[in-house]
């Protein structure tokens, strides 16, 4: 079987110093890949170093068969894109020109945006319910209202794989699975290859179809998400008493 994004024997870290070793993980295209486990256990630094923002301490990265070590930075902006948690602080931009830097991979020297790009823009407001913000100062906005932001930067990147860091981050319940629907159509309609992380354990398992949990430095288990959300796994994971997780959660 041919899988889209790959990795092999891939370890992750700091400064030469491994936080996570040994990650296995195989996805094929149009897959959603959530990473869950708890606070601190390098879930960020994964998707950091498969983005290429971190150097790789051992291992490779594939996408599309091809090592990222390999592809040209315009080329891998071309190919992914990424959300994560830090918020940019970019002075005198509307959220319309946040939004449009997702379009310079496919301008000229220039970045003067044509009239495909602006309604590339649009389009990707409207998608994620920003297009009232298109106009408004980006450091003026929300938490939640960044959040939707930031991934229409990234939809209108028009990526094969799309990585994104805590994506449900500051949002109410309502636009939270609004993103994960969209999410899912992305991938179901687009073809486009998420990988994510995620606290909310309800969400990971109504959006993905591989869920990798990562503990004490390395992948705990990897698969589908009805043979990792049960008791045993989850309290494992989390070190939770015997029968919490299902008592607070039903299971889920």
């Amino acid at each position: 079987m041919e899988y889209f994004f790959q990795t092999e024997q891939l370890t992750v870290g700091y400064n030469g110093k491994p936080v996570v070793r040994h990650i296995e993980a195989r996805i094929q295209k149009g897959q959603i890949l959530s990473l869950i486990g708890p606070n601190g256990s390098g879930k960020s630094t994964i998707l950091k170093s498969i983005t290429r923002q971190l150097k790789i301490i051992g291992g490779v990265v594939r996408i599309a068969g091809n090592s990222i070590a390999d592809i040209s930075s315009r080329e891998m902006s071309r190919q992914s894109a990424v959300v994560l948690t830090e918020r940019p602080n970019p002075e005198l931009m509307t959220c319309g020109d946040v939004v449009a830097v997702g379009r310079y991979p496919y301008t000229g020297m220039l970045g003067i945006l044509s009239a495909t790009d602006k309604d590339k823009i649009e389009e990707a407001l409207r998608m994620v319910h920003a297009l009232e913000l298109k106009n408004r100062s980006f450091s003026e906005v929300s938490d939640g209202q960044l959040q939707r932001i930031l991934l229409a930067r990234a939809i209108c990147q028009e990526p094969e794989i799309l990585v994104l860091d805590e994506p449900t981050s500051y949002l109410d319940i309502r636009y939270a699975i609004e993103i994960l629907d969209i999410l899912r159509c992305m991938a179901t309609e687009r073809g486009i290859t998420v990988v994510m992380s995620l606290h909310e354990l309800h969400y990971a398992k109504r959006v993905s179809d591989v869920v990798m949990c990562v503990k004490d430095g390395y992948i705990v288990y990897f698969d589908a998400p009805d043979l990792i959300f049960t008791n045993e796994i989850i309290s494992n994971l989390y070190d939770l008493p015997e029968g919490v997780y299902g008592q607070l959660f039903g299971g889920l």
